[in-house]
């Protein structure tokens, strides 16, 4: 006996093709990449926080704050390839220092 979804659940024009199953892989790649650009941006962002004047160099900071900025910027990509341009609630939700924002994409040597 076979079973099968209850027409009410059936989507026109979806079928079980090799390119719906392959796009449906490609957006579950990009959701958990997406995820994991979050957490590397969380971590940066904890590190940046527990930076203290008192034990911890200035050049320190620096560096903590372009690996801060890589983490966003990597972030913002991928939220770019996942059809996401708008920016500004990612900085409010991270909470994202301006310090940070404005090394964001650019080139150090």
């Amino acid at each position: 006996m076979s079973v099968r979804p209850p027409q009410s659940l059936y989507q026109p024009g979806f079928t079980n093709t090799g390119f719906n199953v392959l796009e449906y892989e490609l957006q579950s790649e990009r959701a958990a990449a997406l995820g994991r650009a979050g957490l590397k941006v969380e971590e940066a962002l904890a590190a940046l926080n527990a930076w203290s004047p008192e034990r911890d160099s200035d050049a320190e900071r620096k560096s903590l704050c372009d690996d801060a900025a890589d983490a966003v910027w990597g972030l913002f990509i991928q939220r770019e390839i996942c059809g996401l341009r708008n920016n500004r609630e990612i900085v409010k939700r991270y909470a994202i220092p301006g310090e940070v924002l404005s090394r964001v994409g650019a080139i150090r040597r």
